[in-house]
């Protein structure tokens, strides 16, 4: 576990106090010196012998990272990209599930029941670190960042994609204006889909499955996307869901089992240490990790001891309530408490996530 910065270690703390509710006989190992002081100190946020105990684990859960005082993405980028890289967490995996009518922007009721997953290339793109400039600070300069696409990640995070739907799977990418990479992406998307056999499958421009998104959200089960893409639509998803506040996320690697769960909000300076800071992304964080160690019932609970704390307005304030961080972890935890059953929602419809 990582609690990291900023509201990181507020929501955590709720998230850990569930997991440890559950009696599951997890052990968390807490990295409580991998954030923005240990690298102002020292220039380096995460060594080697972190990783090896990251490595060693079966799942890690983080907070948050990232610090005003920080300028640059440098490092946020040695935590979050280092993490992904070295494990290989090439599956970010991120669903949207809208908890009440009342927290969906859609005006049509038809079209509100969002319950989608987007499902991103996590370790290549345009977030793969390819590229440089010249001239650097003069009106001459020259940038460069490069779209890096392999036959390798493009075809097992197609893979993975499949692997997580129910009923379809929809691939977005911009093949008509970005060429190269997008002939490659549309040829691993064939030989997938004849993988797959038995699945509806639809495929569209990124611009386009903006606009149907936040038209009618129902029509998507599965999307799978390239790195930069998927961080935009997810977080899309995530406000057509609810807001930021109550999004959970994966990053994962099928073949090692591998897995880093964190909740999608960033460290918000701005609130840090205000008591205000919802602590849902991070309980639901925590029910994939759990989920991911197999203990699928167990998360299911925590999804309805959230949704069940979401109808009844037990929520932060973003959400509508008036309860804190703390507040609002103890009504989940009071609700997972309750005898089975009394607040039964629908299950989770893409609980292999892990797998």
């Amino acid at each position: 576990m990582i609690p990291g910065d900023g509201i990181g270690p507020e929501v955590v703390e709720p998230a850990l106090d569930i997991l440890e509710a559950l009696a599951l006989g997890v052990q968390a190992d807490v990295l409580d010196h991998v954030n923005a002081e240990t690298y102002l100190r020292t220039g380096d946020a995460l060594t080697e012998a972190d990783l090896e105990r990251i490595r060693s684990s079966r799942a890690t859960l983080l907070g948050a990272v990232g610090d005003p005082r920080l300028s640059d993405t440098g490092y946020v980028r040695s935590v979050l990209s280092t993490l992904r890289v070295e494990l290989d967490l090439y599956a970010n995996y991120r669903p949207a599930r809208l908890w009440h009518d009342r927290l969906s922007p859609l005006r049509d009721k038809t079209r509100r029941a969002i319950d989608c997953v987007i499902v991103r290339e996590n370790t290549e793109g345009l977030y793969s670190g390819v590229g440089g400039s010249t001239r650097t600070g003069s009106p001459q300069e020259i940038a460069v960042d490069v779209d890096l696409s392999t036959y390798h990640g493009v075809s097992r995070i197609m893979d993975f994609a499949f692997s997580v739907a129910r009923r379809s799977v929809c691939l977005v990418d911009k093949a008509n204006a970005v060429r190269n990479g997008g002939q490659l992406w549309q040829r691993c998307w064939q030989e997938a889909v004849e993988r797959h056999p038995g699945f509806e499958t639809s495929h569209r421009y990124v611009d386009t499955a903006a606009m149907n998104l936040a038209t009618d959200p129902t029509a998507f089960d599965v999307i799978v996307t390239n790195n930069s893409y998927g961080d935009i639509l997810s977080d899309l998803t995530a406000a057509l869901a609810g807001g930021i506040g109550v999004a959970a996320s994966a990053n994962l690697n099928a073949t090692t089992r591998q897995g880093l769960f964190e909740p999608v909000h960033g460290s918000a300076p701005d609130i840090a240490g205000t008591g205000v800071a919802n602590p849902l992304g991070a309980i639901l964080s925590a029910a994939l990790l759990i989920e991911h160690l197999g203990h699928t019932g167990e998360a299911e609970a925590v999804r309805r001891a959230v949704g069940a704390t979401v109808e009844a307005g037990r929520v932060t304030r973003d959400l509508g309530g008036s309860l804190s961080t703390k507040e609002a972890g103890a009504a989940v935890l009071a609700e997972l408490r309750q005898p089975c059953g009394t607040s039964a929602r629908r299950g989770n419809s893409h609980a292999h996530a892990g797998e």
